[in-house]
Formats: C-alpha cells, sequence, structure tokens
C-alpha cells in the first residue's frame, strides 16, 4: 500500500467497526419505516450506508461517472443479516481498491458530469476522502437520527451517546 493510503485505510477500518455498532441497533422488524415521506426507509438507508465503502471505490476506479447514468435508490433490504454482509462485502472491497492503488492513479483525476457537464473534478483520492468517508459518515449520522426516533438506544459513536457512556 503506498504511504498516502496508509491513514485512510486505518480511518476505513476504524470506521467499518463504529458502522457495524450503528447498523446492529437497526430492527428487523422497522425497515419499511421512514420518518417523511420524502424520506428513504430505514431499511434503504441501512443498506445505503452499509454500501458505500464498496459502492464509491467501484466509482472511483473510473476516469468519470455521468450522474444522468445514475440509480441513486438504494435497495430495500429482506433483512438485516443482508445487509450486514453488504457491509462486509463494502468494507472488503473498499480496503482491496485503497490496497491497490499507486500514487499516480491516487492523485490522478476523477470527474462527475452530468451529461458531459463537469460537476466535480477532483484528484480521485480526494473523492475518496469526500465521496466515500464524509458521505459515509453524514448518512450514519442520519441512521443514528432515525434510531433516536424509534426510540432504539443509539450506540456510542464519537463518545458518550445519550444512551451509552464509554467513559463512565
Amino acid at each position: 500500500m503506498i504511504p498516502m493510503m496508509e491513514p485512510m485505510m486505518n480511518e476505513l477500518r476504524q470506521e467499518a467497526a463504529t458502522t457495524k455498532r450503528v447498523l446492529d441497533r437497526v430492527p428487523d422488524n422497522k425497515l419499511s419505516w421512514r420518518p417523511h415521506s420524502k424520506s428513504m426507509t430505514l431499511g434503504q438507508l441501512a443498506m445505503h450506508v452499509a454500501s458505500i465503502p464498496g459502492a464509491i471505490s467501484k466509482l472511483a476506479q473510473l476516469d468519470e461517472f455521468d450522474v444522468a447514468n445514475a440509480n441513486f435508490k438504494p435497495p430495500d433490504p429482506s433483512d438485516m443479516k443482508q445487509v450486514q454482509a453488504t457491509l462486509d462485502d463494502s468494507v472488503r472491497a473498499a480496503e482491496e481498491y485503497f490496497n491497490g492503488l499507486t500514487e499516480q492513479k491516487a492523485m490522478g483525476p476523477w470527474r462527475m458530469t452530468r451529461q458531459g457537464n463537469d460537476l466535480m473534478n477532483l484528484p480521485r483520492v480526494a473523492v475518496l476522502r469526500t465521496i466515500l468517508l464524509n458521505h459515509w459518515y453524514h448518512h450514519r449520522g442520519q441512521l443514528s437520527v432515525y434510531l433516536r426516533l424509534l426510540d432504539v438506544p443509539v450506540p456510542v459513536i464519537y463518545g458518550r451517546s445519550a444512551d451509552e457512556n464509554p467513559f463512565a
């Protein structure tokens, strides 16, 4: 692995463990619940959170991605075992991608377009930071709010939650 990817790999692994803790709290019998008609269901959001590392690693392998051809609607999982298996596969795919990156490829350009118009033009490593990791944390945060609204105890993410205190 190239040195520039080592800190990101460590972060991916640490955050995968945190994400697993959050996903472990998602109740199987509430997967079709949604907080608002415009929101994803709990199951769709859980599946999206589980699939982000692998899906974005796959996109990062391209030099250009046209969002006009994308389907941004996550599938409804059949149960949480499917979500957990998706997380495991997704993290493994991201680890493999991180391990195989060369410095030239990591620093190489990556474009997001919409029908030929640039929306983003970044070094690939910046895509991994923003769209893979930061995007992942954003949706995991949404998932923790869904849990709170369902009165499911929220696990420790970056310190205590209202339900757990690792410092006590």
